[in-house]
């Protein structure tokens, strides 16, 4: 188990060993391995605890425990302890909503002190067969058929290759002490009821099916990376913008098997859902010239050899979302450019915001700003309400209406065209910086 654990950080070039990783340690016995792996290896270690508060004395105990292992092992730990409940009745979010949540803004705050470089989760290849499942059962593309990404943003999951079972019998192996959840075996949740239910029978199908699924996996991502790729080429040759306006060549799309997925692919990031978008190619396939299409941002509008996507009113403004591989958006009467640096080049144009790539979590939220916002203004160390921002900023009360703001989770990164928040600011560790350019309709 340790090599093939060596051997799956160094080929996915997950960590290396000068940097400083933080665990995300339950006490169960996946963590409880990653832990004892990454000791084993001699990588710089500290570990992250969190106590839900939702399992009485045995959440306790759970955090008791990891803490005196860490002690043991002269680890450095970090608890924290959230009242889930009342959280999750607040937010109106379900209790593993709100405990996914709680956790990974603490992880994020923990990481933006600076002392370590990673997360590492304990998630491994049943974790991913659960994933895919689920995902197939609610209607997921290929890209959310990938399974869990190995890294994504400061996250590493360096145990998917390994299966539960495998886990269980390496944690024996090297008398690994571990506690179990009693919540894990329930089948109250839909992951459980997977877990339990729907698994154990597909194994009566295939007794090898967690390999069987890696397998696949491996060809769903030589498939998904070829579709990206193929989109990008057929948007380069049957698409063009025109002002503001995505032109679409009808008769090009047409020729093409499954029009409305492609337009979805396309689209998406304009607000239309598959379902619209299957729509939009049926009626273009009809030749229902004039027709059109809304999404909360955008309209479509089938015209004799093309399909038009314009803005809506410009004077709306609609919440847009903007994914890591996006390069435009439109809000109002702004377009926002955003592009992935290698480096710690700050710009100095008052329209371009600049931090910390690594920081930041897709996919990014634009809107307009909204009384209660708060951030933390470049140069600070306290949150300020947007509101007192802007008004020591002097804006006159006709550009407030106009004022946008870019959140990353529910975090301000940047009041557009004003301040950046200082927890995304470009520092020394930084390798990659994003930059935003704000800029009018043309």
């Amino acid at each position: 188990m340790r090599e093939r654990f060596e051997q799956y950080i160094r080929r996915h070039d997950l960590v290396g060993h000068e940097d400083r990783i933080l665990l995300a340690v339950s006490g169960g016995v996946d963590s409880m391995v990653m832990l004892h792996l990454f000791i084993k290896c001699r990588y710089p270690v500290g570990v992250a605890h969190v106590n839900f508060g939702l399992r009485g004395k045995d959440s306790d105990q759970d955090e008791s425990f990891v803490r005196d292992y860490c002690k043991k092992h002269d680890v450095p730990f970090f608890s924290r302890r959230f009242d889930t409940k009342n959280y999750a009745e607040s937010q109106k979010l379900s209790l593993q909503m709100a405990a996914r949540e709680l956790r990974y803004n603490w992880f994020n705050d923990l990481l933006q002190k600076g002392d370590y470089h990673w997360l590492a989760t304990a998630h491994h290849l049943n974790d991913n067969v659960e994933t895919i499942l689920l995902r197939l059962a609610n209607g997921s593309g290929l890209d959310q058929l990938t399974g869990i990404p190995r890294k994504n943003d400061r996250i590493v999951r360096p145990l998917l290759f390994a299966s539960r079972d495998e886990i269980v019998a390496f944690a024996r192996a090297e008398n690994i002490v571990w506690r179990e959840d009693a919540s894990n075996l329930t089948t109250h949740y839909q992951r459980n009821f997977v877990r339990h239910e729907l698994i154990p029978k597909l194994r009566e199908i295939n007794p090898s099916l967690e390999s069987a699924i890696a397998h696949s996996l491996e060809k769903l991502e030589g498939a998904s990376e070829l579709m990206r790729r193929g989109l990008e080429q057929l948007r380069d040759s049957m698409t063009r913008m025109e002002g503001r306006s995505l032109v679409i060549d009808r008769n090009l799309l047409l020729l093409l098997k499954n029009p409305g997925y492609v337009l979805f692919e396309w689209l998406r990031s304009y607000g239309f859902e598959f379902e619209r978008c299957r729509q939009l190619a049926a009626a273009a396939a009809d030749a229902q010239t004039g027709t059109k299409f809304l999404s909360t941002t955008h309209v479509a509008v089938i015209d004799r050899d093309n399909i038009i996507v314009a803005p809506r009113d410009h004077d709306e403004y609609h919440d847009v979302l903007v994914e890591e591989w996006q390069d435009k958006a439109a809000l109002g009467p702004w377009v926002m450019h955003f592009h992935a640096i290698k480096g710690k080049e700050v710009s100095t144009d008052p329209g371009t915001a600049t931090v910390d790539f690594s920081v930041v979590r897709f996919p990014l939220l634009w809107r307009k700003w909204k009384p209660g916002d708060s951030f933390v203004p470049l140069g600070m160390k306290k949150s300020k309400k947007l509101s007192d921002f802007l008004v020591d900023e002097q804006v006159p009360l006709t550009e407030k209406n106009r004022i946008t703001v870019v959140l990353s989770g529910t975090e301000i990164v940047w009041v557009a065209g004003r301040r950046i928040d200082e927890r995304y600011k470009v520092t020394p560790r930084t390798h990659t910086v994003l930059t935003m350019r704000l800029e009018p309709h043309k």
